[in-house]
């Protein structure tokens, strides 16, 4: 059955509507994913949670638009969609990339006057943590090895090269906007943040993944898993309760 989604505008995704659901929870996917990544999050999560995924520009039915590789210019342009979406109150889910623009998202809307119930801060260091890197410079074949050691994109993807050729841009992007990101210090957010994050992934340590308590004047929680970057594609129904728990649904 073919992934179809609900009500999308240019950006959101709403794969599983769930109209009476109390709080509306926003998914941002990782470098080179897309928003078809958390439709299984919004299958499990509905109708309790109302599940809208974010669509980067220049991959799936975005393909032919440019991509963008700043975390600011993507909050910004974000923040622009969910005007329309904020009905009801409003979580945010980010992984990897995602957790950083998740945070970046939160900023402006708490500038605006709209404070999210919670940020889900998954497989992502601190914003105050910088790690420099360099693997949006790397040649194809360094960048798809790259992606084969985190075991994020499907291997069949990764052994076809018409599909590759596809998405090489969107990923390239991703990881230059991940990786030339610089936190700007400011006021902490007024919600809690939630940070999930793998015992072994090689992109954050424990210290990196427990820092995300210094950007909250809220309540903070930290849940490690057993394994890497992607320790969420193991241990999902974990993660779903880990959201749940904290958002009732």
């Amino acid at each position: 059955m073919p992934v179809t989604s609900v009500e999308s505008g240019a950006w959101a995704r709403r794969f599983h509507p769930a109209p009476e659901a109390p709080t509306r929870l926003v998914c941002f996917p990782h470098a080179g994913g897309s928003a078809t990544y958390y439709f299984p999050v919004s299958r499990a999560l509905s109708p309790g949670l109302d599940v809208v995924s974010i669509q980067y520009p220049g991959r799936q039915d975005r393909r032919h638009e440019p991509c963008v590789d700043s975390v600011d210019r993507l909050a910004d342009l974000v923040v622009e969609e969910l005007e329309e979406w904020l009905d009801r109150p409003l979580a945010l889910f980010g992984h990897s990339l995602g957790a950083t623009l998740a945070f970046e998202v939160a900023k402006r809307l708490e500038r605006r006057g709209v404070v999210p119930t919670a940020l889900f801060a998954s497989g992502r260091r601190a914003p105050s943590r910088h790690r420099p890197g360099r693997v949006h410079l790397y040649g194809d074949a360094e960048l798809i090895a790259n992606l084969k050691k985190m075991s994020g994109t499907d291997a069949q993807v990764l052994g076809d090269d018409e599909m590759l050729q596809m998405i090489m841009p969107a990923i390239r992007s991703d990881y230059k906007a991940a990786e030339t990101y610089q936190y700007r210090p400011g006021p902490k957010l007024s919600c809690p943040i939630v940070a999930l994050t793998g015992d072994e992934d090689p992109e954050v340590n424990l210290e990196e993944a427990r820092a995300w308590s210094e950007h909250t004047t809220a309540g903070f929680e930290l849940q490690v898993f057993q394994g890497g970057h992607f320790y969420l594609n193991h241990h999902a129904p974990a993660v779903l309760r880990a959201i749940t728990t904290q958002l009732g649904g």
